[in-house]
C-alpha cells in the first residue's frame, strides 16, 4: 500500500515535470525554437488550424525559423497569424516560404523573461507541493497504516518532492541562462 502511494506520488512528480518543461519550451529566447510557434493558429477553411498542421516547420539556423505552408494560397493567413500572436516575430514573406528572423532580445524583454519564468518556476514548486499534500493526507486518513508508517511514508514522499523541485530548479536555472545569454 506504502508503494502504490510512493509510486502515484512520482508519477505525479514527473507530470508537474512535464508541463512545467512544456510551459518552458515556450519561453522565447534567443534562439530559433520551434516550440515557440505552438500556441499560433491558422484560419484554414472556417477553422483554427495548428500552425505545425497546415505547413512544414524548419529550423534553418540559430536565428531563422522557416514555414514552408503544404497549401500556397495559406502564405498571407499565416502570416497574419504569426503576426497577430504577439511574439515579437516580424515574418517575411517570398511567395513560397515564410522567414521568421528571430531577433535578439533586449535587456528589458530579458528582464520580463526571467520574472515570467521565476512566476512559472514557483507555479510548478506550488503544484509540486499539492502533490505532497494529497499524498500526506492519503497516508493520514489510510487505516491500515501505524504511526511509525505514517512518519516513516511522509519522510519518504518529502525526499521525493525535494527530489522534483531540485530538478525544477535546474531547469530554470539553466532556461534563465539561456535567456540572459547574449
Amino acid at each position: 500500500m506504502l508503494d502504490e502511494i510512493y509510486a502515484d506520488t512520482r508519477a505525479s512528480m514527473g507530470k508537474v515535470h512535464e508541463a512545467f518543461t512544456r510551459e518552458l519550451g515556450k519561453l522565447r529566447t534567443g534562439r530559433a525554437n520551434l516550440s515557440m510557434l505552438d500556441g499560433v493558429r491558422v484560419e484554414y477553411y472556417g477553422a483554427q488550424t495548428p500552425l505545425n498542421q497546415v505547413a512544414a516547420l524548419n529550423v534553418a539556423d540559430p536565428r531563422l525559423i522557416t514555414v514552408k505552408p503544404w497549401d500556397k494560397s495559406l502564405l498571407t493567413a499565416i502570416e497574419k497569424a504569426i503576426v497577430g500572436s504577439n511574439l515579437g516575430i516580424t515574418p517575411s514573406n517570398d511567395g513560397e516560404l515564410i522567414r521568421l528572423p528571430i531577433p535578439p532580445l533586449t535587456g528589458e524583454r530579458r528582464d520580463a523573461l526571467v520574472r515570467q519564468l521565476k512566476k512559472q518556476t514557483e507555479e510548478a514548486r506550488i503544484a509540486a507541493r499539492n502533490v505532497r499534500r494529497d499524498a500526506n493526507s492519503l497516508l493520514k486518513d489510510g487505516d491500515d497504516f501505524t504511526e511509525d508508517d505514517q512518519h516513516r511514508g511522509m519522510k519518504v514522499i518529502q525526499q521525493i518532492t525535494d527530489d522534483a523541485i531540485a530538478d525544477l530548479e535546474a531547469e530554470a536555472s539553466k532556461k534563465e541562462k539561456e535567456i540572459m545569454e547574449v
